[in-house]
């Protein structure tokens, strides 16, 4: 597909001339018109041809909870993303598994991110969120994607890992090239580059398995817990499972952190009279951290694939065709959400979004992101008047990861 390509008009172009897995939507940022027509005129669509095959698009909130909330008609096998898998590099993961084995390996790992483990972070999270500020050039402009949002997550990703501090710069290389290859979402990762790079992926870690095998290490460490769980205990006999929980985990502290750590910097820039309100309030900070998540939705969709014949908001889906929920759209949906093209960080509900889905497969770490992201808000409120947004971002070429590539902006101090 040809990046400077004309798009279809979203309000002349008839519905089936415009292909809604167009990753330049999202790279462009113009997604929202036509999806609004989905939802208005077509919320269970057909596409019959797209570079990633026919699949049904799905764009109101309540028609995706509904989707999301039912394993048994919607299957997470063999993937949960528009692309069909790969053959060279058939990745199992639990989050697109069904029970009962979705539900055994994801309570292997969920310790890691329980009440008792989110407040003994805390203090951790916080002194380095210090650390990366208080490293920023005041008044000089630099990249807040490369300086606080990557530094930010890729750190935590290490703890998480308990992997080489020094080295961890490859958790955020492996994350990029696992969601960019063109036949998954669109992405420009080169192929070969790609499957070199998740073999290192495997070899690294399959390495610090063993070194680890029997030895006590840090709650937290989610490589010790696959280790302790009978249910997965001889997962890195499988490698292509175990890549794929690994990759599965690092994407998913990675892509939906970062992403909202640079898109609420965007969100009070384009919104002046919010960012005064969190002046004035920064007791608004944990209700502005779901809006965040809500207006970025750092995952643009989800897929299933119907497990039988159905039908879904007048719509006949045959058992097999691939059902993608877009949360972008569901959380844009004034049906179910008052004002949902504002970015409003004292809203009376805020945590009423689908940005980390519904049912079996909701975000395992979304509690962890929150506190991420609070405390990220706390320590700049303290240091910076303004996180002044310089120039436009530019953004991930992705239909499935709503992300920036570089947002360059300069602080000042309070």
């Amino acid at each position: 597909m040809s990046q400077s390509a004309a798009q279809p008009d979203p309000l002349s172009a008839a519905l089936q001339d415009i292909d809604f897995s167009d990753p330049r939507m999202f790279q462009r940022n113009n997604w929202h018109g036509y999806f609004a027509r989905l939802r208005d005129e077509s919320p269970v669509h057909y596409q019959a041809e797209s570079p990633f095959g026919p699949f049904w698009s799905v764009t109101r909130f309540a028609d995706i909870v509904a989707v999301d909330s039912n394993f048994e008609d919607f299957s997470s096998e063999p993937t949960i993303v528009i692309g069909d898998l790969d053959d060279d590099m058939p990745l199992e993961q639990f989050i697109a598994m069904d029970p009962p084995k979705h539900d055994v390996q994801r309570k292997a790992v969920q310790s890691a991110v329980a009440p008792q483990n989110l407040a003994q972070m805390e203090a951790l999270i916080r002194s380095r969120v210090a650390d990366i500020l208080d490293q920023l050039p005041m008044g000089e402009t630099f990249d807040w994607v490369e300086k606080v949002s990557i530094n930010l997550t890729t750190q935590m990703l290490a703890t998480l890992f308990d992997f080489p501090f020094e080295e961890r710069s490859k958790l955020t290389y492996w994350s990029d090239m696992a969601t960019a290859a063109p036949e998954v979402s669109g992405g420009e990762a080169d192929p070969e580059e790609r499957q070199a790079a998740l073999m290192d992926c495997l070899a690294t870690f399959t390495r610090l398995w063993h070194e680890r095998k029997g030895t006590e290490r840090s709650s937290l460490d989610l490589i010790s817990l696959l280790q302790k769980d009978p249910n997965t205990e001889d997962i890195v006999d499988k490698p292509m499972e175990y890549l794929g929980n690994l990759i599965l985990l690092i994407v998913g502290g990675n892509d939906t952190t970062r992403n909202s750590a640079t898109g609420g910097v965007l969100a009070l820039n384009q919104n002046p009279g919010e960012y005064d309100k969190l002046r004035a309030d920064q007791s608004l900070i944990p209700s502005m951290v779901s809006e965040i998540i809500r207006w970025q939705t750092p995952l643009a969709h989800m897929r299933r694939r119907a497990a039988r014949d159905l039908e879904l908001n007048g719509q006949q889906i045959k058992e097999g065709d691939k059902v993608v929920m877009w949360y972008m759209s569901g959380n844009r949906d004034e049906r179910s959400i008052d004002n949902p093209n504002d970015f409003i960080i004292d809203r009376n509900n805020p945590r009423h979004h689908i940005a980390f889905g519904f049912g079996i497969h909701r975000c395992m770490g979304n509690r962890l992101a929150e506190m991420q992201l609070r405390i990220l808000w706390e320590e700049i409120m303290q240091r910076f008047s303004h996180v002044e947004v310089i120039e436009e971002p530019r953004r991930v070429l992705s239909n499935f990861v709503n992300g920036y590539e570089e947002l360059k902006v300069r602080v000042h101090p309070v």
